[in-house]
């Protein structure tokens, strides 16, 4: 068991870094920016609370809001003050952020098939990801 989790560890590092990498070598910001506007992305209600936003990625709060200054300040998204609740924050995606997140997914792509997919089949691809999908699972 403990060699499962430190090799689910170092190969996670290791892909993640290499995505990184190539996403860097394209002249993009780094991947964490992606995934949050990705996940503003999904909001039908056109903002989302920053709390909430928090709570859906792999990054801690203090992270999360670094993340935010910035994509704030390069203008692809934008905070505002909720009404009801003067100290909640929401954040919303802007067309910039939303073409950022065009622009870098064939990039994305291309990285995530070459250092995941030029490695497993397609077989070994779903089975890799049904057997992490038990990890997340409720139990």
């Amino acid at each position: 068991m403990i060699s499962a989790w430190a090799q689910l560890l170092r190969s996670g590092h290791a892909v993640l870094s290499a995505v990184e990498g190539d996403l860097k070598a394209a002249g993009f910001p780094p991947l964490s920016w992606y995934d949050v506007l990705l996940e503003l992305s999904f909001e039908s209600e056109e903002s989302l609370r920053q709390h909430d936003l928090e709570s859906r990625l792999l990054l801690r709060q203090y992270a999360v809001s670094r993340i935010l200054d910035r994509l704030v300040k390069a203008g692809y998204v934008k905070r505002k003050t909720l009404s009801k609740d003067r100290r909640g924050r929401a954040v919303t995606i802007t067309a910039a952020g939303c073409g950022l997140l065009r622009d870098m997914w064939p990039s994305y792509a291309a990285a995530i098939e070459r250092h995941v997919g030029t490695n497993l089949s397609a077989g070994e691809a779903e089975e890799l990801a049904r057997l992490l999908t038990k990890l997340t699972a409720p139990q």
